[in-house]
């Protein structure tokens, strides 16, 4: 009997007080709410941009689909053509800025891009420096970009590379490693984008030189 008196006996709380308490805790779970509405947002558009450039590197990158040489006449070969296109489901390149690395004799350079040229499209020989005016470019650091196929326009534009696609880099290796590269000997190196994978290199030079225009890759 005395417990029921004593919750008969008990009142609720009223005031200003309670009304002042009620209001703060209203107000801390505004904030609150606000605040993870915000962070999930940021979270969102972080996770959604990751994701994006990941596709990118992993999709995108460059092809190598053939490496042509041009044979001096006494010493080896003095200047190659590197043709590429892009990966399938790439994303668009810029050739500008791409790098050229090449492996020979145990030194590597790096080459940097310096020129484009669209007189490579439909050329009959790729190396005829009187018709490929460019290739007075390509020196012992930088390598030159030239068309070859580009139905978009895209090359001409800005020198990126889409679906469809297909450039060739000219570069003077006899001006890179010094001296023209002689018979049996071995060249590695990579096309490397600005993102995604490379375009590899890997030949041997022939044990004899036949013609002017030799394919090595």
């Amino acid at each position: 009997m005395k417990l029921l008196a004593f919750l008969k006996g008990k009142k609720g709380a009223m005031g200003i007080g309670t009304l002042i308490v009620f209001i703060a805790m209203v107000l801390v779970a505004a904030v609150a709410a606000a605040v993870l509405i915000n962070t999930s947002g940021f979270l969102q558009q972080k996770a959604m941009a990751t994701g994006k450039e990941s596709t990118e590197q992993v999709a995108s990158g460059l092809m190598c689909i053939g490496v042509t040489g041009h044979y001096d006449g006494t010493s080896g070969i003095d200047r190659i053509a590197i043709f590429i296109t892009p990966n399938a489901g790439s994303a668009p390149i810029d050739l500008k800025q791409c790098k050229v690395l090449l492996t020979y004799d145990g030194n590597t350079v790096v080459l940097n891009y310096s020129g484009y040229t669209s007189a490579t499209a439909g050329a009959s020989n790729i190396f005829d420096s009187a018709t490929i005016t460019a290739w007075s470019n390509a020196d012992a650091t930088s390598f030159v970009v030239g068309k070859i196929q580009d139905a978009d326009g895209s090359l001409d534009n800005g020198q990126v590379i889409n679906k469809g696609d297909i450039a060739v880099l000219l570069i003077d290796v006899s001006q890179v490693f010094g001296e023209s590269i002689p018979d049996r000997k071995e060249v590695s190196g990579q096309v490397q984008p600005e993102f995604g994978a490379p375009a590899v290199i890997q030949f041997t030079t022939p044990a004899a030189f036949t013609s002017d225009i030799v394919e090595l890759q």
